[in-house]
This record gives structure tokens, C-alpha cells and sequence, in this order.
């Protein structure tokens, strides 16, 4: 019922009167009453005004499952929720959830990790209390091969919540940074079991930095934050939320075809470096062309000398702006 409840508040424009709780969701005064006071034990502020009703004021800045599951609108993402205070990997936590049986789209998310794991082996800075570490499980009927896709469908919902949520415009470096101002607010990390023809599963891990004031200086000039960017702190729980809902929608249009088809018209017109010069760090030779964006399949067409087209892959390279990141 407190789900329910802090979902109606969470909707409503100003306050939503007492007898329109008890109707709406079935109970007594009473127990309405009993579950105001729990939200507010967790950090909620909920005003309550004489023949006026409840009105929510504010959200504590946690990770908080029933927040989460309030603003989603989605069918099947996140409506199974795992929260964990620490963990060394959310991807881990997910991937030995996956073997074990759990279900398409259920979300692990945590405040902490220990060991939080970036592409290519590297380690992704996760503070506690500051960003959004989590990962969800995918049971897709698509080819293996395809799955690598999944992590540029991630990457536009990060950028559509991103937007929803704070205002900000992002772009994104391909396959799947999302970049404000130059440097880089989230790392998103797919990991896939599969046999020749069909996929067991597929974690897609997804760090964004929210409201972290201050990085390390080895990063500072690559990695910026949600805070840095607005100047504003950022309510986790809703962009968990806006985030999901946007998921949700891109991935359905996604599986329909099995490709980007649908979706690179988008995805191009949010790309860093459209039509510009870029850089590509690739071990069998560097090069540069000029970015055409993504095919049907999320690869990167890059026009070289003498109108040449040239296909990358994720995975096997790097991209870089010509003076610099982007």
C-alpha cells in the first residue's frame, strides 16, 4: 500500500485529499495516516493541510526501491527490484541471479560497489551516496550476434532520461558514452551468456554519475557529473525511473526488427561528431574519415579518402574527436 500511496503523491499536482486516498486505494483513514508517517520516517517530507489533504514536498536523496517502482511505467523493467547497500559488482550480483533463474528485466542496484568493472577490464569509480549503479537482465529471443547492439539502445535511454529528469542535452560518443561538456557522465558494460544460436541471458550494467562534486584528478578531466553539469542535485530514485521507462520503449522497438533500423535516425541525430572528422584507434592502424553515423546494425560508417566507406565494430576500437575525447 505505501507504493501505491507514495505513487499517487509522487503524480499529483499539489495535495490530494485524504478521502480521495481511502477511496483510491481501499483502506481506512487510519491506515493512510499510518503510511504517511512511514514515508516520512524514511525521509520524505509530506505536508498535510486541514480539508486540503497531503502534499509531497520532498524526496530524501536515497535509493529507494518503492520511489523507484512509483514513477515507472513500464512492463516488465524494473518491476522486479533487488536493492543492496554494497556489493562488489552489481553486474556479478545480476549475472549469478541470471543463472539461477531470475526473470527478463529484473534490476539490481546498489548504493556501493567495491569492485565495479568498466569495458575492458577497467575499474569504474562508484562512491556510495553519490551516482547510479545498477544493472538489469535481459532474456532477448535474438541472435548472439545482435546483442551488442543492446549496449547503444542503453545509451539512448541514458540520454532520454538524463533529459527528462534535468533538462541537460548530452550527446553521445559511439557505441555508448554519454558525454556533457566535453567529458563523460555514465559507463554502461553488457555482459551476455549464450550458446551458438540463442542467448541465456544478457546483463546491461549502467553507471551515471549523479550528484558526485569532485573527481579524482587522474579523472577530472574525462569524467564530469550530473551536479557538475547543472549545478543541481539529482532525485536517483526518478532517474532510475525516467530511465527504465525510456529503456523499456527503445528496447520494444528494438527486438521488432532485431536491428537499429528503428532507432539509428535518433541515435545519430544525439551523436557527437555527426558529419565531423574523427579518429579511429584501431591495432591493425590508425585512421581518420569523416563520421556517417550508424547502419542498421550499430556500427559506424566512417567515409575515408576518396569517398571510401569504411565499417567499425564495436569492441575492436576506439574513437576519438580530433582534438581531443570528442
Amino acid at each position: 500500500m505505501k507504493d501505491k500511496l507514495l505513487k499517487m503523491l509522487s503524480e499529483a499536482e499539489g495535495y490530494v485529499s485524504g478521502q480521495r486516498l481511502c477511496e483510491e486505494l481501499n483502506v481506512s483513514r487510519t491506515a493512510v495516516w499510518k503510511n504517511i508517517n512511514r514515508l516520512k520516517e524514511e525521509g520524505y517530507v509530506i505536508e498535510a493541510v486541514p480539508n486540503k489533504g497531503y502534499c509531497l514536498k520532498e524526496r530524501p536523496d536515497v535509493i529507494n526501491v518503492p520511489e523507484i517502482k512509483s514513477g515507472l511505467q513500464t512492463r516488465y523493467w524494473g518491476q522486479e527490484t533487488i536493492f543492496f547497500e554494497e556489493v562488489d559488482s552489481t553486474n556479478n550480483v545480476a549475472k549469478k541471479m541470471a543463472e539461477e533463474g531470475a526473470p527478463h528485466g529484473r534490476l539490481v542496484i546498489a548504493e556501493n560497489q567495491n569492485a565495479a568493472k568498466g569495458r575492458r577490464g577497467r575499474t569504474w569509480s562508484s562512491p556510495e551516496g553519490t551516482g547510479i549503479w545498477m544493472t538489469f537482465i535481459l532474456r532477448p529471443q535474438i541472435h548472439p550476434q545482435a546483442a551488442s547492439m543492446l549496449t547503444l539502445v542503453a545509451a539512448m535511454a541514458v540520454r532520454k532520461a538524463v533529459y527528462t529528469e534535468t533538462g541537460l542535452e548530452t550527446v553521445i560518443k559511439w557505441p555508448n558514452d554519454i558525454v556533457a561538456g566535453g567529458r563523460k557522465i555514465c559507463g554502461i558494460l553488457t555482459e551476455m551468456s549464450a550458446e551458438l544460436e540463442w542467448i541465456n541471458y544478457v546483463v546491461v550494467g549502467v553507471g551515471i554519475n549523479a550528484n558526485i562534486w569532485k573527481f579524482p584528478d587522474e579523472i577530472s578531466d574525462k569524467a564530469t557529473s550530473l551536479f557538475l553539469e547543472t549545478g543541481r542535485t539529482v532525485d536517483r530514485s526518478r532517474m532510475v525511473s525516467a530511465y527504465g521507462n525510456a529503456f523499456e520503449e527503445y528496447y520494444n522497438r528494438f527486438v521488432e526488427t532485431g536491428n537499429l533500423s528503428l532507432l539509428k535516425e535518433e541515435y545519430n541525430s544525439y551523436l557527437a561528431n555527426f558529419h565531423n572528422q574523427v579518429k579511429i584507434l584501431d591495432a591493425g592502424g590508425d585512421f581518420v574519415g569523416i563520421s556517417k553515423g550508424i547502419n542498421d546494425a550499430g556500427e559506424l560508417v566512417v567515409t575515408v579518402a576518396e569517398g571510401t566507406e569504411r565499417i567499425v565494430r564495436s569492441g575492436e576500437v576506439s574513437v576519438r574527436g580530433i582534438y581531443g575525447y570528442v
